[in-house]
């Protein structure tokens, strides 16, 4: 039975088209009624890193609130907004969702403080890149099919999946690697959903930075992407709550960083004529916002650096999440047979390695409850 999906009509010929896929690392039958990347998509969804994003988090921890976004809600926006994106370019949306779902898989308990702790432990034993361990997620530690390890992803799944990785790491990495040995870029949909994160994660933590407290509206009135559109806001509903006021400002700076996005990406595809994906990749990036609303987007990260992530609520947080990560890894590194059954057969392989694969995969809470049960007498 082909596959009913309507892709070969729908994209332009600079799309990636699963047809032309360069395949899996093991060979498998298509499946009726889906396309490659439907596929992709499908299988990250079912697997079990995707289930432990709800309890893994963006900036607050876990058990602060539960109106916070957490990777599995940030992930969903992602996604959304880029095939919202992709859609407008004639680029392959099933895709950009495939990459978006998946592109925190390999992230740590606590965020980027569990990453830079684990990095950390890990720079004697070849470091940690969050990106290379969603990678290593889907190509080795999901254990799902008889026949392989890993979700036996598409190429182009997984080229999207490792936005960043080190040159000795793209060395060990064969084809996908050679992208940043060659500095090539990678397909759009990838280019897509990179910059799809970033308009997710700013503006989300806008909302989480506010409820949580930790932002003042009055801040963000310097912030002149936030602040033009509370105006317009403002202007058009005099009587509104902040709440909803909130709301509506953040609605309308994604849907700007959206229409800026698209119409900039389609600007340099016009200049740049691609015929085919491997000429996008051949290309200067093709997905890019304007230098207006670049200088907008960038105004706000620092303005987030500095008043939300290095907040000193924030990183008395991050301290803690720190050590706990920090005491985890070198506890099951000095006595392996503290790590649990499952995880014990992988220690003769690379001890230090899958050490770190075990934290990784960690939820926030679930790291708390283990060092307590290893550091709290009474515990166990």
């Amino acid at each position: 039975m082909k596959p009913r999906s309507g892709e070969t009509g729908a994209l332009a010929p600079y799309a990636a088209h699963s047809e032309q896929s360069r395949g899996r690392c093991h060979a498998e039958p298509e499946a009726q009624g889906r396309t490659a990347f439907q596929r992709d998509r499908d299988r990250v969804i079912h697997c079990s890193a995707f289930r432990r994003l709800e309890y893994k988090t963006q900036v607050f921890v876990n058990h602060e609130g539960d109106l916070f976004r957490t990777r599995l809600t940030h992930s969903l926006e992602v996604a959304q907004i880029g095939r919202a994106i992709a859609r407008q370019l004639g680029a392959n949306d099933d895709l950009v969702e495939a990459i978006s779902l998946a592109h925190d898989l390999g992230h740590t308990p606590f965020g980027h403080a569990g990453q830079d702790a684990l990095h950390e432990c890990m720079k004697a034993y070849g470091g940690f890149e969050h990106n290379l361990q969603s990678l290593r997620v889907v190509d080795e530690l999901e254990e799902r099919y008889g026949g392989f390890n890993g979700l036996n992803l598409s190429f182009e799944t997984r080229e999207g999946i490792l936005k960043h990785c080190s040159l000795e790491n793209a060395r060990k990495l064969g084809e996908l690697g050679e992208r940043f040995l060659r500095k090539r870029q990678p397909s759009l949909e990838a280019q897509i959903a990179n910059l799809a994160d970033e308009i997710a994660y700013n503006n989300h933590d806008i909302d989480d930075g506010l409820r949580s407290g930790l932002l003042q509206l009055g801040q963000l009135e310097d912030v002149p992407l936030f602040a033009r559109h509370a105006n317009e806001v403002r202007a058009a509903f005099p009587d509104i709550g902040e709440r909803r006021m909130v709301n509506e400002t953040v609605r309308r700076m994604i849907n700007t960083l959206i229409v800026d996005l698209a119409t900039e990406t389609e600007r340099r595809i016009t200049s740049a004529q691609p015929a085919s994906i491997d000429e996008v990749r051949e290309a200067q990036p093709l997905a890019a916002f304007s230098p207006a609303v670049r200088k907008e987007a960038d105004v706000l990260k620092s303005f987030l650096l500095h008043n939300l992530y290095r907040h000193f609520r924030v990183m008395r947080m991050t301290t803690k999440a720190k050590r706990i990560v920090t005491d985890l890894f070198r506890a099951f590194l000095d006595e392996p047979r503290l790590l649990p059954q499952d995880h014990q057969a992988r220690v003769a392989e690379n001890k230090a390695r899958a050490i770190a694969d075990y934290v990784a995969g960690m939820t926030d809470r679930y790291a708390m409850k283990e060092h307590q049960r290893l550091f709290a007498i009474g515990e166990s």
